[in-house]
């Protein structure tokens, strides 16, 4: 944000940008146990965020950002998480979805200008409205039951969506809708402040209870016409790479198990033993295996983020498959490392005042997030029968 001293934007490099994330978010974990508990948005998390500038990092630099890489933003999201799962997966939304749109030019210039100068000035937050109650997840083709009808203006629109994370503090809605009399659906961009629109507190999961992730209700919301910013395709979607920031948010949960466990295991020395239990071989075998498993999970992540920046767009729209299996391995591997931080502990990481039974709530989540694992697997089994075909 313009005006601020401390910020990500006057760093020399990743490294310091990283150093100064890492800074900001110390506090994230405190808060994060307290927040669960009371069902409470973290919204201070959010404006220290913005005061560093970091909703801006990923607008290209034309329209005052960065331009960062995907793996530039893995890694900050990674930190993130590691502080504090529901703050990163809610931001990492608007971090992806404001890359994808100003590196793809979807919007009109016009539209994606305004939006991006109030990004850099404000830190205004944006995210997609697409899920119904009716639908389910839009990866699975289901038509919008919110519909836009054109009126001599503009758009008339009128729906309920669902899982609208970060819907306590956005100043966006990108919201999907069939449009009347035609078969296409359409995605309208909707400010906060227009009429009609109104948040819903329905949000009562048990995991990732920081996200906000409540219903968005549109009574008769007009827009101009020029909010309708795009019509969706009805064929295959395109590989989406900054959708990695999901399995980037889980494999920060998990190194926070991780350190979790190696606090307790170096520290804790029952009488029955000399020493701490870290010398003893049933709890080096886990730490062992944890520390496999992080490895794993963080060089595919990081070796398909860095094919995705180096990549030409013909490349890039063969690499699905790579994502999904990215995103399937990574979340999965995070559960399994949660597990064995948890079996380390023991009954203590049960413990109301624990955040280790927060980090098993909150990494499973990643088993509901697109891409759904069957999905990945039945993609996974094509290429691999189209490779054989060959």
């Amino acid at each position: 944000m313009e005006g601020i001293q401390v910020s990500l934007f006057n760093q020399r490099s990743s490294e310091e940008r990283i150093q100064l994330l890492t800074k900001t978010v110390e506090p994230f974990s405190k808060r994060a146990l307290e927040h669960d508990k009371n069902g409470t948005f973290p919204f201070e998390n959010f404006h220290e965020l913005q005061a560093i500038g970091y909703p801006a990092l990923t607008l290209p630099k034309e329209y005052g950002g960065l331009g960062i890489s995907l793996y530039e933003m893995l890694r900050y999201q990674e930190i993130i998480g590691k502080a504090d799962g529901s703050t990163a997966l809610s931001i990492g939304w608007h971090m992806g979805i404001m890359k994808h749109l100003g590196e793809n030019k979807t919007w009109k210039e016009e539209t994606f200008t305004s939006v991006a100068e109030d990004v850099k000035k404000t830190g205004a937050l944006l995210n997609n409205a697409a899920s119904e109650p009716a639908t389910g997840s839009p990866t699975r083709g289901g038509k919008p039951e919110t519909f836009a009808k054109e009126d001599g203006t503009g758009w008339v629109i009128n729906g309920r969506k669902t899982f609208t994370t970060l819907s306590p503090i956005l100043s966006y809605f990108v919201v999907s809708a069939s449009i009347d009399g035609s078969d296409d659906v359409g995605n309208f961009l909707i400010k906060r402040d227009r009429n009609g629109v109104k948040v819903e507190e329905t949000w009562d999961s048990i995991a990732m209870r920081g996200t906000g992730s409540h219903d968005l209700v549109l009574e008769d919301v007009h827009v101009d016409k020029d909010d309708l910013v795009e019509i969706l395709s009805t064929g295959k979607r395109k590989p989406a790479g900054w959708l990695l920031h999901i399995p980037a948010c889980y494999i920060g949960i998990a190194q926070a198990a991780q350190q979790a466990a190696l606090e307790f295991a170096t520290t804790y020395s029952p009488n029955s033993i000399k020493g701490t239990i870290s010398e003893l071989p049933n709890v080096k075998q886990k730490l062992g295996e944890i520390e496999l498993a992080v490895l794993e999970a963080r060089h595919f992540l990081f070796s398909i983020a860095r094919k995705w920046d180096e990549s030409d767009e013909s490349t890039r729209d063969t690499m699905g498959p790579e994502l999904g299996a990215a995103k399937l391995s990574v979340v999965n591997k995070s559960v399994e490392i949660v597990d064995l931080a948890m079996r380390i502990v023991g009954a203590r990481s049960l413990s109301e005042k624990n955040n280790l039974q927060l980090y098993y709530r909150d990494v499973r989540a990643g088993l509901h997030n697109p891409p759904m694992d069957d999905m990945t697997i039945m993609q996974l089994a094509g290429k691999s029968i189209a490779g054989y075909q060959e």
